[in-house]
C-alpha cells in the first residue's frame, strides 16, 4: 500500500478486476405480472353474476291466495302448467335447503340457485324452507313472483317435501 492511495481505491481496484469482462444487462424482458386468463374469466363472471343478481323486496306484497296450498301462476303462463307442477310432473333438477339461513342469506342463495338454472337450462327446481316459525315460508313467495324468470310455483309434492318447500317453473331460454 502506497502512502498516497487510500484503502477505498484498493477495494475498487480489486472489484474491478473481478468484473472485467461483464457486460451490463438490459432489463426490458420483464412484464409486469399479468393474471392468468383462467383468473380473468373467473372475475369476469363473478361481475357479471353480481349484475344479473335479482334484488329481492321485502316491502313488495303481491296478492296470493291464501286459501289451499301455497301457489302462483304468471298471468302469461296456462294454468294447465301450475296443474302439472302440482301433479308433480316435472321433476326438479335442483334443490335448494333453506333451513337456518337468516333472510338475507336466503335472498343470496335464492338469486344463486335461480342464476345457476338459468346458465345450465333447468326448468324446474325445488326450495325447502322448512317448517319453523313460517318466516321463510312467508317471505319466499313474495321473493319468487318478483322474479323474471318464475313462471309459476306450487307447494311440493310429499315426495319432494310436503309443505315444507315449494316447486319452481322456470323459463327456459335458449
Amino acid at each position: 500500500m502506497t502512502p498516497t492511495s487510500f484503502p477505498e481505491d484498493d477495494d475498487k481496484a480489486l472489484f474491478k478486476a473481478a468484473v472485467q469482462g461483464v457486460r451490463k444487462i438490459k432489463q426490458d424482458t420483464i412484464s409486469p405480472h399479468r393474471a392468468p386468463v383462467k383468473v380473468k374469466a373467473q372475475r369476469q363472471m363473478v361481475r357479471k353474476d353480481r349484475a344479473e343478481a335479482h334484488p329481492f323486496s321485502d316491502v313488495y306484497e303481491p296478492y296470493l291466495d291464501q286459501e289451499g296450498p301455497t301457489r302462483y301462476c304468471d298471468p302469461d303462463t296456462s294454468a294447465y302448467e301450475l296443474k302439472k307442477l302440482r301433479r308433480g310432473d316435472y321433476v326438479p333438477e335442483f334443490f335448494l335447503d333453506l333451513h337456518g339461513l337468516t333472510q338475507e342469506q336466503a335472498k343470496e342463495e335464492l338469486s344463486a340457485l335461480l342464476l345457476a338454472a338459468k346458465r345450465q337450462h333447468v326448468q324446474c327446481v325445488s326450495i325447502m324452507h322448512g317448517h319453523g316459525k313460517h318466516v321463510l315460508k312467508k317471505k319466499l313467495p313474495m321473493w319468487l313472483v318478483q322474479h323474471p324468470q318464475v313462471l309459476a310455483f306450487h307447494q311440493a309434492t310429499r315426495s319432494w317435501g310436503g309443505d315444507a318447500a315449494l316447486l319452481v317453473l322456470l323459463k327456459l331460454e335458449v
